[in-house]
This record gives C-alpha cells, structure tokens and sequence, in this order.
C-alpha cells in the first residue's frame, strides 16, 4: 500500500507509527510543515531505516505568523497548496490528515473529492472549539457567533467526508454525533508515545550535567499555548521556595508561553528556559527530571490529550499533571501513581505536599517512575498500534479497532 502521513506539526510518535508501517512493506511519505516550531520526533531517516520510508518538509509560500487571525489563515491557505504539489508528484493510496490545521484541512477535503482520493482524518483537536473560543474573546457577540457557527460547519464536513476518522478519545465521537454525524466510519486510538526510542536514562547524564542541581528537579517539555497558563509553573517553584522544598524548574519550549515564563523568571536561578531539543537526545532530557509536569487548561481539556503525558510515563518518571481529572490522559497518570491537580492555585497548592514528599523521598519516586514505564510499555505497543492502523487504512471490512485493548494486561503491574 502507498500510504501518505501527513503530520502537520512532526510530532514524534506519528513518524514513528510511519516507521512502522514502511518496516512492514508499505511505501511511506511522512510529510510535516517545516515552519511550524515545536518539539519535533526523528524527522531524518536513520541508517536502519527501510528503503520503503520518506520523510519529506512541506515549506508554504507565506510566513506562519501564529497569533494573528489574517496572517495564519492565509498561511494555512497557502500550506495547502503546497501540500497539493507534493501529494501530486506522489500518488498514494491513501492519505493519513494529522495534526492539519482547519483552513488548510477544509481546502484539502475539496482537493481530495475532486481527485477521488481516500483519505483518513487522525483528528488530535477539535480545531472549531478553539477557534469559536478565540473569537468570543476577541470579537463583539454577533461576530464570534457567526465565526464559531462557520468554523464548525466546516470541521463537520471534515469529518463527514474522510473515509475514516480515527480519533484519539471517546469525547470526539460523541460530538460527532452532537453534529448529527453518522459515526460508524470513526475508530478511537489513544496516543502513544515511542517507547523504543523515549526509554528511561539516568538522571546524571551529559545532557543534565549543564543544568543547577537541587534536590527535586521539575521539567516541562512541550509547547506553551493558548492550551496552557505558563504562569502556573512559576507560581509552582515560587511555591516550593516558601516551603522551602529544594527544587528547580527547566522549561524546554518555544514561544510567547516560553518567552513570559522567562521575563518572569529572569533573576530567578531555579528556573531554566531552554528552545526545543533534538529528538536525540529527548530521553536523556526527560530522565534528567525528578517530576515531569504537564498543563492543561479546563476548555481545551475535553478534546486536547497532552501526548507529552505519554512521552513522559514512557520515560519512567512520576508525572505531575494540572489539567481537569475529567482529561483522558488522568488516568494513566493516577494509576502510575502520579498527580493530577487542578490547573490553579488550588491545584499548585495541593500539589505542594506529593513534591515535598517525593524531594525526601527517593525510593518513592522510583516507584512511581517504575511503574509508569510498565504502563507505557503495555499500553504503547507499537505492533498492536500498527496492527489497528493497517485495518483502517486498508479500508472497510477491517476488524473494529477498540481504545486501549491492552488494559487488561495492567492487571498485573500490582
């Protein structure tokens, strides 16, 4: 099968799943936006990888200027036009669509009506949600309506057109079916993250050895926007130094969320910024943390899953996530026996005690770090995950792909 992936953002575990399925025999493209500044996986082809693999940037004629409303819609028109050239010089069976961003997304679905090809939405975030968000905070009331009504007329045709959808929680099928959708084309697969490539390292490592030592270090890793107040993690560290808990905070991110942490933070020595890493040396980033923090704001957090979550049980460390209990990715932080807290001040509040606890506690953190690894590898099976793609892809008559199939097996991790 010539399959197209298309991951507008070059996330790790897409290209991962692409290396999968090339190791298998399809003949892969794996496409990304090459102006698109986040946390990137191996987007270079490696010395064992197949013949059958292609990593390919796509460059749109016009600068990403993301927080303007004209400037990124008219990027987005134009990465879709990009995107066209390539997908002409190279005739797929099927085109995966993830991570794609509404405008481009909505002119693409004409695009590939027009040309009859299949395609399959792997839907990461219900894009007319935030863009209705943005616009009732910015726009008089009659406005923000009418933008949110066509934002969501045009993910619904999104949906209602590609051959198959695969999304990443139960909340996206139902409010498909609060759009009036028909779901029985939608399949649900939880994110994962490369556990053969993100493994658990020591926390002295050459990558650490430039950061200030303390005796609980926390690390963020990830993008830092409209989804997250970086504020909270300054409040965090500034927190732990009133209780006089011994840690430290590095940030490894880009941004403007990136930027007002470090004009915040700028005489503060417990507090690092670093640009994004190579995803070479991710693990040894990840494994220089005692904790590993993830945000999440309470309106994104029904149709956002914070896929560092999986990135950081996959490291073995204990996981501190402020985002609303209700998020999917909770409940694997709850079981490996980390902590999700409100993302406020009551929920950096509550979160005090668990790191004062676990900065005196060594043996505990190894614990929780053990047992989020367990959780990684028997749920981040990439053969199972590969197994579930391949039916989709190879289009109806495959078998029903069911979330999580691996749960069962956490029985035994005690």
């Amino acid at each position: 099968m010539r399959i197209h992936l298309q991951d507008f953002a070059g996330h790790p575990f897409q290209v991962h799943l692409s290396r999968a399925l090339a190791a298998r025999g399809h003949e892969v493209l794996h496409s990304y936006a090459t102006q698109y500044i986040t946390g990137h996986g191996r987007l270079e082809l490696q010395a064992d990888d197949p013949d059958t693999l292609r990593i390919e940037g796509v460059t749109a004629d016009s600068p990403m200027v993301k927080y303007s409303p004209l400037g990124r819609t008219r990027f987005e028109l134009r990465y879709a036009t990009a995107w066209r050239r390539l997908l002409a010089q190279n005739p797929s069976d099927v085109v995966v669509s993830c991570n794609v961003p509404l405008f481009t997304l909505a002119r693409m679905r004409r695009y590939f009506a027009s040309t009859d090809q299949r395609w399959v939405l792997w839907h990461q975030d219900i894009f007319s949600s935030a863009i209705g968000d943005e616009a009732e905070r910015k726009l008089p009331a009659r406005a923000a309506t009418l933008t949110r009504q066509a934002a969501v007329g045009m993910e619904r045709k999104i949906v209602r057109d590609a051959h198959a959808v695969v999304a990443i929680s139960e909340p996206f099928r139902r409010r498909y079916a609060e759009w009036g959708l028909s779901t029985g084309h939608v399949q649900v697969i939880s994110n994962w993250a490369p556990i053969d490539e993100i493994t658990p390292a020591p926390r002295d490592n050459d990558w650490s050895a430039k950061l200030p030592d303390s005796a609980l270090r926390l690390l963020y890793a990830g993008t830092l926007g409209r989804k997250h107040n970086p504020l909270l993690l300054v409040e965090l560290i500034d927190r732990l130094r009133a209780e006089d808990i011994d840690a430290n905070l590095v940030i490894i991110s880009e941004g403007q969320g990136a930027d007002i942490i470090a004009e915040a933070t700028l005489s503060n020595p417990r507090v690092t910024v670093l640009p994004f890493q190579p995803a070479s040396v991710l693990p040894s980033a990840l494994a220089s943390a005692d904790v590993l923090v993830g945000l999440l704001e309470p309106e994104a957090s029904q149709f956002s899953v914070p896929s560092k979550v999986a990135s950081y049980l996959a490291a073995g460390r204990p996981v501190l996530l402020l985002a609303p209990v209700e998020n999917p990715a909770a409940a694997e932080v709850i079981e490996s026996g980390g902590l999700v807290a409100q993302p406020d001040s009551l929920g950096v509040a509550e979160s005090l005690a668990w790191l004062g606890d676990l900065a005196a506690n060594p043996a505990r953190r190894a614990e929780i770090g053990h047992r989020s690894r367990m959780i990684a590898e028997v749920r981040y099976d990439i053969n199972t995950i590969a197994d579930a793609f391949e039916r989709i892809l190879a289009g109806p008559g495959g078998a029903q792909v069911e979330s999580n199939a691996c749960d069962s097996e956490l029985t035994n991790l005690g």
